[in-house]
């Protein structure tokens, strides 16, 4: 139950920044909530493989290159999903840091609420 309450606030993330965002497009509701369950796939399959390949320039820039693995997770989520779209790799960036900051935002809401 719990899985699907994230999923449904990560699908919430995505509607309201699309919506604030000139450079993302989402079709629907129910696109958004496949965005949301096809980001957590991603994060969970291809992001650590992404890490390891790129530990030594992740190191270097101190961990600011996480940034761009991030945007590279959300450019492929948009070549995966028809209904979803992004304009270049720097409105994934910023997608991805607003989703980030978002979310969190929402998490602590949720945890507050159950207290």
């Amino acid at each position: 139950m719990k899985l699907i309450i994230r999923l449904l606030l990560n699908a919430v993330a995505v509607v309201v920044l699309s919506k604030l965002l000139d450079g993302i497009y989402v079709d629907s509701y129910t696109t958004a909530i496949i965005v949301a369950v096809v980001l957590s796939i991603l994060n969970l399959l291809v992001k650590p493989v992404l890490v390891i390949l790129t530990l030594p320039i992740t190191i270097v820039t101190l961990g600011l290159f996480m940034l761009v693995i991030n945007a590279l997770i959300v450019l492929l989520a948009d070549k995966l999903i028809d209904g979803f779209s992004v304009s270049s790799i720097w409105m994934a960036m910023l997608f991805s840091i607003l989703l980030c900051v978002l979310q969190s935002i929402l998490y602590s809401v949720l945890k507050a609420d159950k207290k």
